[in-house]
Parts: structure tokens; sequence; C-alpha cells
């Protein structure tokens, strides 16, 4: 839903008509039922895409470690020098993929003093990521062997 100033429900301003307003039209139509539940929720093909990018922001291993990193960390969370080190992966690396999950909203940066500490900014990231945990153990094997996906 937007705001009266435009803005949707994550605080981002977008032209009237595009994919963003799309999907959250068809989210305030569906809510409430769950799309593997039997409620006759079919994507539209541009929800399909916006599904889609999601999961293609989960599909980098650099960014799945991040994420699990973030998962354990102290309420504080923890800086580029620390996620750096414990990634064993260049600087630039780590804060370019730190830059996409932040501009996709799964983790946020807050500064205190002269560092910036990185933390999730949606629990939800956990259940997901045990959710897919969960199913990975039951099917490693068969998306290990996967010639569709690479």
């Amino acid at each position: 839903m937007k705001s009266e100033d435009g803005r949707n429900s994550r605080g981002i301003v977008s032209p009237p008509g595009t994919l963003v307003d799309q999907v959250e039209g068809e989210r305030e139509e569906t809510a409430g039922r769950p799309l593997d539940q039997g409620g006759g929720l079919a994507l539209t093909p541009e929800a399909a895409e916006l599904y889609a990018r999601f999961f293609k922001v989960l599909s980098d291993p650099t960014r799945l470690r991040l994420l699990t990193l973030l998962l354990e960390a102290p309420a504080q969370g923890r800086t580029v020098s620390e996620l750096v080190a414990a990634l064993g992966a260049p600087q630039g690396r780590v804060s370019t993929h730190l830059g996409c999950l932040r501009w996709c909203g799964l983790v946020q940066a807050v500064r205190e003093g002269k560092y910036v500490y990185y933390r999730l900014s949606d629990e939800r990231v956990r259940l997901l990521l045990t959710t897919a945990g969960s199913m990975l153990q039951e099917h490693a094997a068969s998306i290990a062997s996967c010639g569709v996906v690479r």
C-alpha cells in the first residue's frame, strides 16, 4: 500500500504502475492466503520475476555466508573487518555484497562511533535460512546433481 507521499510499504518511492506496485497490489489482494496452501494464488509473470529476483539475492555463496555470520552475531552486529576476517575474502567483495543485502532490506548498517556494524534487519531471514537448511538436508543430492541449475 502506498502512503500519501507515494512511498510503498518499505518507504521506497516508485513510479505508478511499476513491478513493485503490481506485486504490492497482489499482496494486498491475497493477504492471509499462503502461496502454497491451495489458496488459488497464481503468480503473475511480474510477481514471478520479483520472486526470482528475491531468490537471486540469496543465490550467491558470499551473501549466504554473510547472512549466516550475521545470524550468529552479537546484538550490536559485526563490522566489515570482522566479516572480512571470518570469510577470508577481500574487503571490496565483502562490502559489495553487504551493499546488495542492505539495498534489498535484509541487513542494516548502524554507525556507533567510528565503527559501522552490520546486522539483520528482519528476523524472518533466520526462519528463511533455517527452513532452507532443513529442505537442503532432505534434497542435497538432488540439488547438487541438478543439470539445469548451475
